[in-house]
């Protein structure tokens, strides 16, 4: 019984091949042995390539191949995973080398996916990548065993194969998840325009996976978002109510977390969560300060963010933990060298808070200015009340004394960026 026990908890061996990277000084595949750890696999061993060659059948010379197996072999690994994503032809030709199961970097990620979805919401878009990635290498799952079904000869036909069989299963399934996520779309709509009826103003927190943006969160509004020093922690976007001052308040989303070569089928799947930061008025980046390679990280995230159209949206960056590194000078001016206008933060200590504040007051309530408004165009108040955030109003014989923010910005000539700034900036005292 207790070795029954053993066996069931014994974790599954995987040996990982990194792919060729001249511009780093350490080639050794890093984040996918993090993936790795994250689906609670074990790294038997590596090998590093010094090139890819584009052969048809491996990808990579027969010879090299052949070692790739025989090293898997000699550490008794249960897998061999790529760090960069094989065609199904070639994972079939893999797997019939190797006698055990060949994957990529994004089966990787999707499993991970898969096993931290919780919400209705996530499980339908983690199902529908899953199903997009595996129908190309629907064959390899079968080898033999594609038979045919059905009919009989001289009769009704051959009939389906079972490969085709669930083939055109998953894609009426494809088809089905499409429409729920569909009418999930609507949904996250419907209260977007909500918000914007209300005129509250958006932020997100976005940045490379494990780089604290949940624990941030949490700190900042007294959220209870579900934190773990893991990759992919949590899947959902979640939003809450900061408050910057008595008299305003913005709402602020923790998203996915991003990777390098984030798989296409996630980005597709995922569509309605990522527009929750494609449609933010202003980006908290969140790079891990303690991370060597957080320059790299920050680099891929603006690379997604440009695949998501995000690109253009205002941001500031956070120099995350700052805590694990503001005692090693050196390594804090490399830093601030890398990140000049960046702020240091730490959810641990709330380092950074109150610059935080100041930063999202003027980004996403407005500058604060001073009005004098005549009576006579007193309506304008109420704009300003409904649209920006008044901090002190004086009602005089012959104006309105007004201090307040509005969200807008005025450029070199003077035109407003808004419409509620643009027909009040003549009153600007």
């Amino acid at each position: 019984m207790v070795e029954v026990k053993a066996e069931e908890e014994k974790k599954v061996r995987c040996y990982i091949v990194g792919a060729p990277d001249k511009k780093s000084a350490d080639p050794y595949p890093k984040e996918l042995e993090g993936l790795v750890h994250t689906l609670e696999m074990e790294v038997a061993g590596y090998m590093v390539l010094a090139r890819i060659e584009p052969t048809p059948a491996y990808g990579i010379g027969t010879g090299k191949a052949q070692e790739i197996v025989d090293k898997a072999k000699e550490c008794f690994a249960d897998c061999i995973i790529f760090d960069w994503e094989i065609d199904p032809s070639k994972q079939r030709n893999w797997e019939k080398l190797a006698s055990m199961p060949v994957f990529d970097r994004n089966e990787v990620i999707i499993r991970i996916f898969a096993s931290r979805a919780q919400t209705k919401e996530a499980n339908l878009q983690v199902e529908l990548a899953r199903l997009t990635y595996s129908m190309p290498r629907l064959s390899h799952m079968y080898g033999d065993m594609a038979r045919q079904r059905g009919g009989a000869f001289g009769n009704k036909g051959s009939g389906e194969t079972q490969l085709e069989l669930d083939r055109r299963q998953i894609e009426e399934k494809i088809l089905q998840i499409k429409k729920e996520l569909e009418q999930v779309e609507v949904n996250r709509s419907v209260q977007r325009k909500q918000r914007e009826r209300n005129s509250t103003a958006c932020c997100a927190l976005v940045g490379y996976t494990n780089a604290g943006k949940s624990s941030l969160l949490n700190a900042l509004t007294g959220a209870d978002v579900f934190v773990e020093n893991k990759l992919f922690a949590t899947l959902d976007p979640t939003t809450r109510k900061l408050a910057l001052s008595e008299a305003s308040t913005v709402l602020i989303t923790d998203t996915v977390g991003f990777i390098s070569n984030l798989p296409h089928t996630l980005i597709d799947a995922f569509k309605s969560t990522l527009e929750e930061t494609a449609l933010s008025n202003f980006l908290l980046i969140t790079v891990d300060a303690s991370d060597p390679d957080c320059q790299k990280q920050f680099n891929q995230v603006l690379k997604v963010l440009e695949e998501i159209k995000a690109d253009k949206i205002p941001y500031t960056v956070l120099l995350n933990k700052w805590d694990r590194v503001m005692d090693d000078p050196v390594e804090s001016a490399r830093l601030d060298n890398l990140f000049p206008d960046a702020i240091h933060t730490s959810a641990k200590t709330q380092l950074g808070f109150d610059r935080i504040n100041e930063v999202l007051t003027e980004n996403l309530l407005g500058k604060l200015r001073n009005f004098s408004i005549p009576l006579e165009k007193s309506h304008l108040v109420e704009l300003v009340r409904k649209n920006g955030t008044i901090e002190k109003e004086e009602w005089l014989e012959a104006t309105v004394e007004l201090s307040a923010r509005i969200p807008g910005t005025l450029d070199d000539e003077g035109k407003a960026s808004t419409r509620t700034l643009a027909m009040v900036k003549e009153f600007i005292a």
